[in-house]
């Protein structure tokens, strides 16, 4: 089954030859284009998308603002954001707002591809870019790796490889409950804000 795309850009050549390029490739459908965040919003909840591409800066509402929206209103809908920035500001601004990765405009479109279809499979992905902005923002309030268990840290490792609470689960014979719990705690112990954090942080301390 094709994995449904809603590509978001306030500028049509960019938006269109991204839809363009996306539509030809395997196992991607594109759903539908919008040009602000608001539009994004309503067209992410006419046609369902699987993932939608989000622009950073756009008028009316800017992509950190529709990602924190779509969130909240459609959380089974995968938000990668897709922009020229790399600023740390809205890195770490948007994966708080609940993006499940950022990603810079200048990937080849087969890269871009796979990129939509990990992220329908519940993968977080990060620019190299991205993530050194996001370590340099999670070293202001470092957490020793002694403060989990070696259940738990075995568990980080597993989130930090885009494993799903399910995988988890089925490899640590653990409840897929006892996983959200394992996960809840990690986060709190090493005040980090959610799975795309915990991953950095793994990878950042060479765990994975």
């Amino acid at each position: 089954m094709n994995v449904r795309v809603l590509v978001v850009d306030d500028q049509r050549l960019v938006r269109e030859g991204i839809a363009s390029l996306l539509d030809i490739q395997e196992g991607i459908a594109v759903v539908g284009t919008a040009a602000t965040g608001r539009e994004a919003i309503e067209q992410t909840l006419a046609l369902g998308p699987d993932v939608v591409l989000m622009d950073v800066r756009m008028p009316e509402m800017d992509g950190v603002d529709a990602v924190a929206v779509l969130r909240r209103r459609v959380p089974g809908c995968r938000v990668v954001m897709l922009t020229t920035f790399d600023d740390e500001e809205y890195v770490v601004q948007a994966l708080r707002a609940g993006a499940a990765g950022y990603l810079l405009k200048d990937l080849p479109a087969a890269e871009l591809a796979e990129s939509v279809r990990l992220a329908h499979a519940g993968v977080t992905q990060l620019d190299q870019a991205a993530a050194r902005h996001v370590a340099a923002a999670l070293s202001a309030h470092p957490a020793a790796p002694e403060a989990l268990t070696g259940r738990e840290t075995e568990v980080l490792r597993m989130v930090a490889t885009g494993a799903t609470n399910r995988e988890i689960a089925a490899r640590l014979f653990l409840s897929e409950g006892t996983v959200k719990n394992h996960i809840s705690r990690i986060l709190g112990r090493l005040g980090l804000r959610d799975r795309t954090q915990a991953a950095v942080y793994a990878r950042d301390r060479g765990l994975i």
